[in-house]
């Protein structure tokens, strides 16, 4: 397989962020299901993403503060906490470890570069971040298409990408992005030799400012 260089068309436009607050519904093989609550958020020149989820007697946070440039995103502090039977670890990525973007970061760069670039089944685009720890992570990917979806918040227009785990072929994930709000997930499904283990889908969104898609 062929990988691709993540080249932009010149003049190609990339979508406004724009703050929101969704709710995701959360299944994993094996667990009850759970809530993930997602806010964006704009703090004078940068941007917030927090994520927060408690499934059982686990519970996880992730919050990211990066900035953006017209195409460019940049990563500017990354902190998560997890928790197992009220035990726990909390991390700190800061400006100067983020040699690239951290996880949070990298979904919202991908939501808004899907299908933007030269980017296909047989010579997907590289994407590497970093996860809690700061430890790199090498994915491949591309658009699948563009179509609408439906999710348990209703049916909406969708970038379908596939991400594939350049280290381990058994495993990718499955994304679905709105086209005009940056950062927003419609649903994701991690596969693993070709089951899905996990599922992730929207089921309500509250815009802040602006309107429903």
């Amino acid at each position: 397989m062929t990988t691709a260089v993540a080249d932009v068309s010149p003049g190609t436009a990339f979508s406004t962020p724009k703050p929101f607050e969704a709710h995701y519904r959360l299944k994993v093989d094996g667990w009850p299901s759970a809530n993930i609550t997602h806010h964006l958020s704009q703090e004078e020149s940068h941007w917030l993403s927090d994520m927060r989820f408690s499934i059982a007697v686990v519970s996880g946070e992730e919050r990211s503060r990066f900035s953006v440039a017209d195409d460019a995103t940049r990563a500017l502090l990354y902190n998560s906490r997890y928790s197992l039977f009220g035990i726990g670890n909390d991390y700190q990525l800061k400006e100067e470890q983020l040699t690239t973007l951290d996880r949070q970061t990298a979904l919202f760069d991908l939501s808004r570069r899907a299908g933007k670039e030269n980017c296909s089944a047989s010579a997907p685009c590289d994407l590497r971040f970093l996860d809690h720890e700061g430890e790199e992570e090498h994915y491949q990917y591309y658009m699948e298409s563009q179509a609408p979806i439906n999710v348990p918040a209703g049916e909406f227009e969708a970038l379908n990408v596939i991400m594939l785990n350049a280290e381990k072929d058994d495993r990718e994930l499955h994304l679905s992005f709105h086209p005009d709000w940056p950062g927003l997930l419609l649903s994701a499904e991690y596969f693993k030799d070709g089951e899905r283990e996990t599922q992730i889908a929207l089921t309500d969104f509250n815009p802040s400012g602006g309107d429903t898609p």
